[in-house]
């Protein structure tokens, strides 16, 4: 069984004036033991269903991604043109994922190798995440929190948005980070948005590193560099309220 246990030298107290000044906070060294490291293997391991993910023109889309990866030739150039066109002119974004939390929630475990996985969307709803979460944000309102596993391989991003959407009680949005190794310049960042349109701030994929903001937070994710064969690896969510 994977144990995940905040590091007991966190102290949010501490780091809640920081959070009331930036609305975000990047934490390294989040768990204690060898938690993360279980993560990180089963992310990383060929059992985890990913799906391809994307928004282009329309609605979000979830598709196997053996169908994405094998699109003919002239139905991939298509596909680009459309992300292209998408990315000029609002939100779209692409990516791997596996919708772990809705799973969880559903009484529907695989188990297994992928059990470490399944164990962080139990994490991120217990009582010592969910008060961590209290004390640094000084917001009592969060009481649950969906996790998805994702993966951003060349040529993944996510473009810029605020993560907000009525009706949904996002209240924070976290990434618990479980990328091995990782160069700034492969692209993945997460790039914080300032009201002039420059990034204030940028957190790298660093393992075993907690990273949370408030919503509403224009942010994006940029681009994975397409000379990199590396996997930005996250298990990622929104801390909700009632």
């Amino acid at each position: 069984m994977t144990s995940l246990v905040i590091d007991p030298v966190l102290n949010p107290a501490a780091m809640a004036p920081i959070f009331a000044r930036t609305g975000r906070l990047h934490i390294p060294g989040f768990f204690k033991g060898d938690g993360a490291q279980a993560v990180a293997d089963a992310l990383a391991s060929p059992a985890v269903p990913w799906l391809k993910s994307w928004r282009t023109l329309g609605h979000s889309i979830d598709s196997k991604l053996a169908d994405f990866e094998n699109l003919r030739p002239e139905d991939r150039a298509a596909f680009d043109a459309e992300m292209t066109q998408a990315a000029l002119r609002g939100f779209c974004f692409r990516f791997d994922a596996w919708r772990v939390g809705d799973l969880v929630a559903e009484g529907r475990r695989e188990g297994g190798v992928l059990a470490p996985i399944e164990a962080v969307a139990d994490f991120v709803n217990s009582k010592p995440f969910l008060d961590f979460v209290r004390v640094l944000t000084g917001d009592r309102r969060g009481t649950s929190a969906d996790a998805m596993a994702s993966r951003y391989r060349s040529g993944d991003f996510l473009s810029a948005h605020d993560d907000h959407l009525s009706g949904k009680n996002r209240l924070f949005a976290y990434v618990l980070n479980f990328t091995p190794v990782w160069r700034p310049d492969w692209g993945g960042i997460l790039n914080f948005i300032d009201n002039d349109g420059h990034i204030a701030e940028g957190y790298v994929p660093s393992f075993n590193a907690l990273n949370i903001f408030a919503i509403p937070s224009a942010h994006a994710v940029s681009q994975v560099a397409d000379y990199t064969s590396a996997s930005r690896l996250s298990v990622t969510g929104w801390v909700r309220h009632a």
